[in-house]
């Protein structure tokens, strides 16, 4: 049966033979599809976001991670509108420093609504006296690749909250 102009591309005299090679075609194109899928699941799976946390390290909602080097006094903690007077070191994730108070030898005054979203978060759950380092996703920091000079990627700081003011 042809119509004009159109020409079947299905073997219409030997349909079994098709039926049966497109079934097990299809069956290999499951079976492939199903592996890639599984192996995406597990290394998903097995990335950082999923892992479990070391000892001693919190993570926030944000995906901030911290953890308690020297606790602090105690008390009231900053929030988002107070300036802090801190000292710290910034470090990408391979451990070299982009930038540092201590070298200075003062700690530095930061308004604590001016400064990444990783810090703005972070200090927040410090009191005076304590010391922690961060984990600060690039997305609370200065993003992937930001550029003049500023890192990009995931950062690490280590912060001690001297004091905090109004």
């Amino acid at each position: 049966m042809h119509t004009k102009g159109i020409k079947p591309t299905i073997n219409t005299r030997r349909p079994r033979q098709f039926s049966k090679h497109f079934t097990m075609t299809l069956h290999k194109s499951l079976a492939l599809l199903s592996s890639l899928s599984f192996a995406s699941c597990s290394q998903k799976m097995d990335s950082p976001k999923t892992a479990p946390l070391p000892v001693g390290v919190e993570q926030t909602h944000t995906g901030l991670k911290s953890k308690v080097l020297r606790p602090g006094i105690g008390g009231p903690t900053p929030n988002s509108l107070n300036t802090v007077t801190a000292h710290y070191t910034g470090m990408t994730l391979d451990g070299k420093v982009f930038d540092s108070s201590y070298p200075r030898g003062k700690p530095s005054e930061f308004p604590l609504d001016q400064v990444i979203a990783g810090w703005t978060e972070g200090l927040q759950l410090m009191s005076k006296g304590e010391k922690r380092r961060f984990w600060i996703p690039a997305k609370l920091a200065y993003g992937q690749n930001p550029g003049g000079g500023k890192p990009g990627g995931d950062l690490i700081f280590d912060v001690e909250l001297i004091d905090f003011r109004q």
